[in-house]
């Protein structure tokens, strides 16, 4: 866990006004406490690699959908590819995404925000190099000749853990 106090309690707010905002539908599938996740439960289930769905538009506006391996790093979501990617085009003309982390039905992550991208001259960059390298034993950046970190600033989180005990459980957390 990487997270400051601060970013918690960033997180943990973007979490309740996310869902304190979403339709009437979504909290009663969504119901606080019981199928929510608390931003320190959250940092702590999703560590290492997870697969994200990360969604993009044309420039027609015709939906895109793809995976990445996404890593959340001081509660925001961080995915590297190449530049010649259609995500990372669409992303860079068009810089509003979704991303969803889902496990079955126990857990499922849903973000709306702006991608943000992570060159070598941004403060963050040297710490995301470092993560990445680490979990993979080798830089992402030494893949391909045109790899991209991007970050997602979010504007919107929900947490949904349809068994909250069992997918803490399963993180070697209790609540």
């Amino acid at each position: 866990m990487k997270e400051t106090e601060a970013e918690l309690d960033e997180l943990q707010t973007l979490l309740d006004t996310s869902l304190a905002r979403s339709t009437a539908h979504l909290r009663s599938i969504v119901t606080p406490g019981e199928r929510t996740l608390t931003a320190r439960e959250l940092v702590r289930v999703l560590t290492g690699m997870c697969v994200l769905s990360v969604a993009t538009v044309t420039a027609r506006g015709e939906p895109r959908i793809s995976a990445v391996d996404g890593h959340f790093l001081h509660g925001r979501w961080v995915f590297s590819t190449t530049g010649a990617a259609a995500k990372a085009r669409h992303l860079k003309a068009r810089p509003a995404v979704s991303v969803a982390h889902l496990r079955g039905d126990d857990l499922g992550v849903f973000t709306h925000g702006v991608a943000e991208f992570i060159s070598p001259e941004h403060p963050n960059w040297a710490e995301i190099e470092e993560h990445l390298t680490r979990h993979y034993g080798s830089s992402p950046t030494t893949w391909a000749d045109d790899v991209v970190y991007l970050r997602v600033v979010p504007h919107w989180m929900v947490a949904y853990a349809y068994q909250k005990q069992k997918v803490l459980a399963e993180a070697g957390l209790t609540s």
